[in-house]
């Protein structure tokens, strides 16, 4: 409460205490209205304030939200983004470090100890750092990050705050990511879809079907807005250019398109609708992730490095051996080769790829895409490795998935119990079967990797559980190395204590310890460590 005062008749100053802010009120008159509590009132100089009915206090609940910001990165040809992201330390998440000053980073208002949420409006504030590296590199010329103030991050962490809900608040209720969507001409109807021109606003384009048409069954909808056609963006076409591009198409053609009202939350929030945050619709070639399981003879195919006609080389998998794993998993002859293990083979040399599947150990992931799929995405201006199968059907699953429902929805590869499992695995020929895994800004341990046919698979282990006890010891405040030294102890067989994901955050929501990160402070740190 206020104390009774006498001020100046001509000017008064009042300070005041709301809600833990403090607001400076002046007036010439001498007469100020406060306003913000239960009740208004008018101060006089003359008298002072004893109102009864005004009790200040602070409020000790009030607890600030974590505000992220959107930056926006657009380079040229040949130009780097000027940051570089790491994992530090005794600090938690994907940090932004060395931001070039004048750089594309710096100039979109990336700041140095800004912690990295999402990318290409994909959170990642949960995933392993070599993924979101990953998400960053084939992004191409354009990038969406967003990133909260390191120190927003650090405080949002120790008060448990939702991180994912606050993402997801800032692209707005109901905002839905754009689609990008292939048709090919019907020969009756053609491709069954007209643009008309947004009245008053200039390259914007709304779009018309027809019904049953080669548009609609490729995903488009009706009254969807037009953002991109064949890799070229439309906000600078006049609507007789477009009419060109559409007679010169042929056969196919490749639309990126959102709905109006997701549109008018984009613009709103100032965010680019780009390709790399579409979900796919109808296109002809994905690029595939194999897991291969070494066998007696080893994979069971040859990889070349081979001239296209083009000029382009590429690393091509050829003559797979009848029965071979690579046969099993589907390997086609003249498939190329895109990554191993999640790493980009595109700056390699032959031998480098070849000590990288040998080094792999008894089982590897490769990602392939077929010459022609190489070249439809080369023309569209897009990486091959954007609308990867695994990766595609799980952003077209999210997509599909009612906002309200996300949050409980079980992970893919979980039974969905929510209880601990005991896995009992005995060694076999391919070593116990599975890969362990921790996440910078995670307390857990979990399955990376559960090989197919192993005995971890045979057991019951799913990749993403989170491991609870090692041979009866638990593990939840253990760093990595000191699980592995307990695996490793177990000899010829361990017994595993486990919980899917969902069932153990769910568990943990009252009191969620953090964890150090003691592995290293490098800017491509790989946390997965195999238990063969």
């Amino acid at each position: 409460m206020f104390a009774r005062s006498v001020l100046p008749l001509l000017y008064a100053s009042v300070t005041a205490d709301l809600m833990g802010k403090r607001h400076n009120m002046r007036s010439s008159t001498g007469l100020v209205e406060i306003i913000g509590l239960t009740e208004k009132f008018t101060f006089n100089p003359k008298e002072g304030i004893d109102n009864p009915v005004m009790v200040i206090t602070d409020d000790a609940d009030s607890v600030s939200t974590p505000s992220p910001r959107l930056c926006v990165l657009k380079r040229e040809e040949g130009e780097s983004y000027g940051f570089h992201l790491r994992v530090e330390r005794g600090r938690q998440g994907h940090i932004i470090r060395n931001v070039v000053s004048g750089g594309v980073a710096g100039r979109s208002g990336l700041q140095d100890g800004d912690r990295l949420l999402e990318v290409n409006n994909c959170y990642v504030d949960d995933v392993p750092h070599p993924e979101v590296a990953r998400k960053i590199k084939i992004s191409g010329h354009q990038l969406c990050l967003l990133v909260l103030d390191g120190e927003e991050y650090e405080q949002a962490v120790s008060r448990g705050q939702d991180l994912r809900g606050r993402a997801r608040a800032h692209k707005g209720e109901g905002c839905k990511p754009p689609r990008l969507c292939h048709i090919t001409r019907d020969p009756v109807s053609g491709l069954g879809i007209n643009f008309t021109p947004v009245e008053g606003e200039k390259g914007r384009f709304s779009v018309s079907l027809v019904t049953g048409g080669a548009a609609e069954k490729a995903g488009v909808q009706k009254g969807d807005r037009l953002v991109w056609m064949n890799g070229a963006t439309v906000s600078d076409l006049t609507h007789s250019a477009l009419s060109r591009m559409m007679k010169k198409c042929g056969k196919h053609i490749t639309l990126l398109v959102i709905d109006s009202e997701s549109e008018k939350n984009y613009m709103r929030e100032r965010m680019p609708i780009l390709p790399t945050i579409a979900v796919p619709h109808n296109l002809p070639y994905r690029a595939r992730k194999l897991h291969l399981v070494c066998g007696p003879e080893g994979y069971g195919f040859l990889l070349r490095l081979e001239k296209a006609p083009s000029g382009r080389i590429s690393h091509v998998l050829r003559e797979m051996d009848r029965g071979s794993p690579a046969e099993r998993a589907g390997m086609r002859d003249g498939e190329l080769l895109l990554e191993v293990n999640g790493e980009s083979v595109e700056s390699l040399k032959h031998e480098e790829i070849v000590d990288r599947v040998r080094l792999s150990g008894q089982q590897v992931s490769l990602t392939i895409i077929s010459p022609q799929g190489l070249e439809f995405y080369t023309q569209l201006g897009l990486s091959p490795l954007l609308f990867c199968e695994d990766d595609a059907d799980e952003r077209e699953k999210e997509s599909s998935t009612p906002a309200s429902e996300a949050e409980h929805t079980p992970q893919k590869e979980t039974d969905g119990s929510g209880k601990p499992r005991l896995c009992s695995i005995r060694k076999g020929p391919l070593g116990f079967g599975f890969n362990l895994g921790c996440v910078p800004q995670s307390p857990e341990t979990f399955i990376s990797q559960v090989a197919f046919g192993g005995s971890g698979q045979s057991a019951g282990l799913l990749v993403g559980d989170v491991v609870i006890e090692v041979n009866g010891q638990n593990v939840e405040e253990k760093c990595l190395e000191d699980v592995i030294m307990l695996v490793k102890e177990g000899g010829q067989f361990i017994s595993l204590l486990v919980m899917d994901k969902t069932g153990y955050d769910k568990s943990r929501q009252t009191d969620t310890p953090t964890r150090d990160i003691n592995d290293s402070e490098q800017e491509e740190d790989n946390y997965e460590i195999s238990c063969l």
